[in-house]
């Protein structure tokens, strides 16, 4: 499955149609299309990637499994966040939390 493949899948689970899609991103219509037929730039696959919640490699094919990109603010709540007693939480403990949200992310886009 090439980028372009990759992407009309992504928007298609979204219910987003790639002209809405290069809307909503800034981009010239059929900007994304011609992804099919030659390589974009690096910013513009970030850009997608971003908005889709996945990585870049998941994106150009180089992992097979979709892996949320939080947003820096969610990222420094969870890393700021502090337990019940009020002590911080260990890394083990925010990790099990991204893993959560994740899951919850993954069935949600279901």
């Amino acid at each position: 499955m090439n980028l372009y493949e990759r992407i009309q899948e992504l928007a298609k689970s979204k219910n987003i149609s790639i002209r809405q899609l290069e809307e909503k991103l800034g981009l010239a219509n059929a900007t994304i299309r011609r992804w099919g037929i030659q390589n974009p730039g690096i910013d513009k696959v970030q850009a997608v990637a971003k908005f889709f919640h996945v990585s870049v490699d998941y994106l150009l094919g180089n992992e097979e499994i979709e892996h949320p990109q939080f947003s820096p603010e969610l990222l420094d709540a969870i890393d700021n966040a502090e337990g019940f007693s009020g002590q911080p939480l260990d890394d083990h403990d925010k990790e099990i939390i991204k893993g959560l949200l994740a899951a919850y992310l993954a069935g949600k886009n279901k």
